[in-house]
């Protein structure tokens, strides 16, 4: 990774508007499927998006690309450290969506954690092919039941910047994916 790249991604994590957000991955190189396999933890990138911080405050750790037919979307930690899968057409998007200062709160965050094992998985749940957004074909990871694609661009080999394009949802969500060296769900 450049160190032009890291510093400009240090700055975005503190802080950045969606303008120069978009600026900075649009500025990024596609990915290929192969870069992809293996653990990431994820974090947002802020931008003022609805979704800004809600999945931290979920235990979001990240995503797992066993091969490009075997992604698991969404990996949390359990209390007790454990990380797991879930299967995300059993969250009520919708609901999600017209509640979210709900989802936010203490009582939402609890109320997640306490219910997500009722949503975990071992299978995946989406997988991955190369798709053109923004005008660059870049490895996408396409949900099975849900109308969102993450595309990647790469910030180096072991960081990725991810936009999550949503039916519906006029900008993207942004967000960071970090390899991990060796993190098998438990």
């Amino acid at each position: 990774m450049s160190a032009d790249l890291q510093s400009r991604l240090t700055e975005l994590e503190a802080s950045a508007d969606r303008p120069e957000m978009m600026e900075f991955y649009d500025s990024l190189p596609a990915v290929q499927i192969e870069q992809m396999i293996g653990s990431w933890r994820g974090t947002g990138l802020p931008t003022g998006h609805t979704f800004d911080g809600l999945l931290e405050q979920f235990g979001w750790h990240g995503k797992r690309f066993d091969s490009p037919e075997d992604a698991h979307p969404l990996v949390f930690r359990g209390e007790k450290g454990k990380l797991f899968s879930i299967d995300p057409s059993r969250i009520p998007m919708s609901l999600l969506m017209d509640h979210i200062d709900l989802a936010r709160g203490r009582l939402g965050a609890g109320f997640f954690r306490l219910s997500s094992r009722m949503f975990a998985t071992d299978k995946p749940k989406a997988r991955l092919r190369m798709t053109r957004y923004r005008g660059v074909v870049s490895a996408t990871m396409i949900y099975d039941a849900l109308p969102i694609n993450d595309v990647f661009r790469a910030v180096g080999p072991d960081t990725l910047v991810g936009a999550m394009d949503m039916r519906g949802v006029d900008q993207p969500f942004m967000f960071l994916l970090r390899r991990e060296r060796r993190r098998p769900l438990q």
